[in-house]
């Protein structure tokens, strides 16, 4: 007799496609150019943080790597950069390794620097990306990602909503905290680390437009069993309800909510944090006005 094959309580839920995110990517390829104003946006804010580190960086893997424009500013910096991609098309332009960010091929040790913008809030088990991107770190290496957290797209949520009715269909992807954030990188073993946020407001004319530039991205519906689109009379709903608070000039604004983490890999030489309820002086003390 067979003993029947046992599953791992452990192991994360496939939330995401693989194969779908792969093929929205690879999809996006071509035309990224036109849609990449939100990459671009982190990506820049990304450099920015890391300039203000005052130390050097040898060799660094860029996660996520979309076109290879991040790849190409780091190395311009002076600093060797591997890129990776989930998509084939956006990996073999640049010269990267096409892999999943939670299943990474790079040996302990082998990056002092690893960034990832815009694809980490689209993968399966990002605890595990995580603990991988720390052991890819050597010791007091450094860890910068961004990507669109809680609270984004609510226009787009709840116009899918009505679209749908009382046929509910997984359309819009869960989504990540800041808090969470923080916590996240805990759990895989950073020190020092720290998640922070930032508010964008876009502008749409309609709601195509916006799914226009989703698709673009490669940031399209890549759920597991999303596969029923709107029909007309969905698509007049969610266009309808999209529309509902439109500005005096036509536009609808749609917010954006940026997560950003920062993690180093532990070293022994590290500063450490202060032991909790061993300040000398209170809050409430360094806050009361001088006279």
């Amino acid at each position: 007799m067979h003993k029947p094959a046992m599953t791992d309580p452990s192991a994360a839920p496939e939330i995401f496609d693989r194969r779908l995110r792969r093929i929205r990517r690879d999809r996006a390829a071509p035309g990224f150019a036109d849609h990449d104003f939100l990459l671009r946006h982190m990506t820049d804010e990304i450099v920015a943080r890391l300039g203000a580190v005052k130390r050097d960086f040898t060799c660094a893997l860029d996660l996520g790597c979309h076109d290879g424009a991040l790849v190409r500013q780091l190395r311009a910096m002076g600093i060797a950069c591997v890129g990776a991609d989930a998509g084939y098309r956006f990996a073999h332009a640049g010269g990267s390794v096409q892999c999943d960010e939670d299943r990474l091929p790079f040996a302990d040790g082998s990056f002092d620097l690893v960034v990832s913008v815009g694809v980490l809030d689209t993968v399966n088990d990002l605890p595990g990306a995580l603990s991988l991107i720390r052991r890819a770190l050597r010791p007091d290496g450094l860890f910068l990602g961004a990507f669109v957290g809680a609270g984004s797209l609510p226009r787009l949520r709840a116009a899918m909503m009505a679209g749908d009715g009382d046929r509910v269909s997984p359309r819009i992807h869960p989504q990540i905290d800041v808090r969470s954030g923080g916590d996240l990188l805990q759990r895989a073993g950073f020190a020092l680390p720290v998640a922070d946020g930032e508010r964008l407001d876009v502008r749409y004319g309609a709601l195509p437009i916006l799914a226009a530039d989703l698709r673009g991205a490669g940031a399209g519906n890549m759920l597991s069993g999303a596969r029923r689109p709107l029909s007309r009379d969905q698509l007049a709903r969610a266009m309808n309800a999209f529309q509902d608070e439109t500005a005096p000039d036509g536009k609808v604004s749609e917010r954006i909510e940026i997560v950003y983490l920062t993690g180093w890999a532990p070293s022994p030489d590290q500063p450490k944090p202060a032991r909790r309820g061993s300040a000398t002086a209170s809050l409430a003390a360094a806050l009361k006005p001088r006279p």
